[in-house]
């Protein structure tokens, strides 16, 4: 901790808030999530929400860190909103303060999902035993199912679409269990050995300082400055094509429909050369896309869909101007002119996005593609990507592939998601400032769009590295030629 100290002169994590202004923090937010928010008694009825509102209010009777006012009140807080865009961050100066920054932790990350986790990496090198492909049936005592369900009380989710969740404790377990948990010098873990007997087995927190004594492991090359990539090279890291002609398929694998990434551009040069090549099968690999630009999506959609099609049945915001919390919303200026430009105030007293709930988006003719489709989602197929599911989905030639997706398939809160600071603390929230209800959309139940052919994780594709979302998309090709 000396050493992140003198990065910032004057600031530390380990500062405690008093009592009264941790309770000014936290009706500031309440204030404005009771007057911003459009989605707030969507899944929880207002009752309760006011219940849960009064119940971390009176929890505030003790001074806290930042980390502490996080995640004991606010993490849960807005989980009960059940709304995927709406979550807590740390302050900058937090985030700042720990850049870079290992810190001591569980030490083992896992895939997690049903009653199973299978170990992908232990931080601690030395461990012979808890090696990757290691099921873990427990961790100080607590199963599986009962570590993820008590972890996932502190991430947001749109209404009940929890797979995300399993991908979210799949990628920082550590994380999240130091965070929910706290730290422990040791951890009792349960596993499945070789013989498949269950065994315990202690093992210490994984602790960066002394991991870091700047001694390699025996055969480890010594640590290179990774050379510098060109834009071409980081573009295709959030989308690419692959042609294989041999088995006259194409795969696009887009990570964002965010801008930056020069996407409508991508689409024209892919599907142009896609009808060049005559390829017959498309995979569109968004099981890691969380989403971004509306049109982003759209005009991806215009390249597959056979008719025509609307973005929302309803896009809406409860105000139209920040007032005086424009302060502390994010990009509050810009925001609101987009709102007073965009939306009409109708009888409910609501301001509707007029282009998103009426334009009607017709495919395109030039490079349209006509052959089977193949979409693989996942958990974090989030916003945008649940809205492209939702568009695509029936038609004739398009099936989707893999898990339910993280994004609400009756609807989601979005299109314009500020952050709002809290005036003592600095941690920010996010706010999202539209509900969106989708065109022709599914019952309002709570879930993700759900695959046509669901595939689930293994144990043994876990171990050994298998895609078995795209493996079964190989298979569903194959099986389609030879009809």
């Amino acid at each position: 901790m000396s050493g992140c100290a003198a990065k910032m002169h004057g600031y530390t994590p380990l500062k405690k808030y008093s009592p009264e202004k941790l309770q000014e923090d936290y009706d500031y937010l309440r204030d404005v999530m009771e007057k911003f928010h459009p989605s707030l008694y969507w899944y929880t009825p207002k009752d309760s929400m006011d219940f849960y509102f009064d119940t971390y209010r009176s929890a505030l009777t003790d001074s806290m860190t930042e980390q502490q006012f996080g995640f004991r009140i606010l993490a849960p807080l807005t989980t009960y909103v059940r709304c995927g865009h709406t979550s807590f961050s740390f302050s900058k100066s937090f985030t700042r303060f720990f850049k870079g920054v290992q810190l001591p932790s569980f030490p083992l990350y896992m895939k997690v999902w049903g009653d199973t986790m299978i170990v992908t990496n232990n931080l601690n090198r030395k461990d012979s035993i808890l090696k990757r492909g290691t099921q873990i049936t427990s961790v100080n005592g607590i199963g599986p199912q009962q570590l993820a369900s008590t972890m996932f009380r502190f991430m947001p989710t749109d209404g009940y679409s929890e797979n995300i969740n399993y991908i979210r404790l799949s990628g920082a377990f550590p994380y999240y269990h130091r965070n929910i948990f706290g730290l422990s010098k040791n951890y009792t873990v349960g596993y499945i050995d070789s013989l498949s007997t269950e065994k315990k087995v202690q093992v210490p927190f994984y602790n960066p300082q002394a991991d870091s004594s700047g001694k390699r492991a025996k055969g480890e090359k010594p640590k290179t400055k990774p050379p510098k990539r060109d834009k071409k090279e980081r573009l295709e890291d959030f989308r690419s094509l692959e042609i294989d002609s041999a088995k006259n398929t194409a795969v696009i694998d887009l990570l964002s429909f965010d801008n930056g990434y020069g996407l409508k551009k991508f689409y024209r040069k892919s599907f142009k050369k896609i009808r060049k090549d005559s390829i017959q099968n498309l995979v569109i690999d968004i099981r890691s896309n969380g989403g971004g630009k509306v049109d982003n999506y759209t005009q991806l959609a215009r390249y597959i869909k056979t008719g025509t099609f609307k973005v929302a049945d309803s896009a809406f915001s409860n105000r139209k101007s920040f007032g005086k919390y424009r302060g502390r919303f994010q990009h509050s200026f810009v925001n609101s002119i987009a709102i007073q430009l965009f939306t009409t105030r109708r009888d409910d007293n609501r301001y509707h996005f007029r282009y998103w709930e009426n334009h009607v988006f017709k495919p395109f003719r030039k490079n349209h593609f006509n052959g089977n489709v193949y979409v693989i989602i996942s958990g974090p197929t989030f916003s945008a990507s649940s809205l492209f599911c939702n568009t695509v989905q029936g038609q004739q030639n398009v099936t989707l592939v893999g898990e339910e997706t993280g994004g609400g398939h009756y609807g989601n809160s979005g299109l314009l998601i500020p952050h709002v600071t809290l005036p003592n603390t600095g941690i920010r929230v996010r706010i999202p400032l539209f509900r969106v209800v989708q065109y022709n959309h599914a019952p309002k139940n709570g879930r993700g769009v759900m695959p046509d052919v669901y595939v689930s994780p293994t144990a043994y594709a876990v171990r050994h590295g298998i895609d078995l979302k795209m493996q079964k998309v190989k298979e569903l090709i194959l099986l389609s030629e030879n009809k």
